[in-house]
């Protein structure tokens, strides 16, 4: 149980990444990806990386800079510019919606202007789910300078695009609808230089 548990990333840049299991039966045609971040990185790194044999960024939550964030599917991308961050954690969700292509993007509990995206399309179930790296091919080719180095928690992956309630829910830690991957039951692999240890505070 990863309750009030985080993964500290250590090295900058590193080559270390933790693969989650997903129970995913069938193709995505919603969902919502929410995880909490704190890094004090200011060059581009990755958060969350889903990729298929067909499409390498299946999802992908990105930050080039600090002032902005991409969310992307199926290869396609929108960008969310945020104020740069003051050295805190920040709490980020994004979800989609296939049939209006609706992507929405959630910083500490609030909403940005929603954007459209990929309208029509299905995220494809088989999937390899990495943290803290970004994938060019299914399950590799990364580039160690887009690498996550800092602390992740609170990872989650819906599929559904969560009500309003529930994306504040996530944002405080409340209780959520049953997850594809959930923080509290998480099934992972740390593969290299990945710590599990305490929150340092609420």
């Amino acid at each position: 149980d990863l309750y009030r548990k985080v993964f500290v990333f250590r090295k900058n840049p590193s080559d270390a990444y933790v693969v989650l299991r997903a129970r995913l039966e069938q193709p995505l045609h919603n969902f919502t990806v929410c995880l909490r971040s704190y890094t004090d990185l200011s060059r581009p790194h990755s958060l969350f990386s889903y990729a298929t044999k067909a499409q390498d960024n299946e999802i992908l939550l990105f930050k080039p800079k600090p002032e902005e964030y991409r969310f992307y599917v199926g290869g396609k991308f929108v960008t969310f510019r945020v104020p740069e961050g003051r050295r805190d954690w920040e709490h980020v969700c994004a979800s989609w919606e296939s049939s209006t292509g609706i992507a929405e993007f959630w910083l500490n509990g609030k909403p940005w202007p929603r954007k459209g995206l990929q309208r029509g399309y299905t995220v494809g179930a088989t999937a390899a789910v990495l943290l803290g790296q970004e994938q060019d091919s299914f399950g590799g080719g990364f580039d160690f300078y887009n690498s996550f180095s800092g602390e992740l928690t609170d990872v989650y992956l819906w599929d559904a695009a969560l009500s309003p309630d529930k994306m504040r829910a996530a944002f405080l830690s409340l209780r959520l609808p049953p997850a594809l991957l959930a923080w509290s039951s998480l099934s992972y692999e740390v593969k290299g230089d990945v710590v599990v240890k305490p929150r340092l505070r609420e």
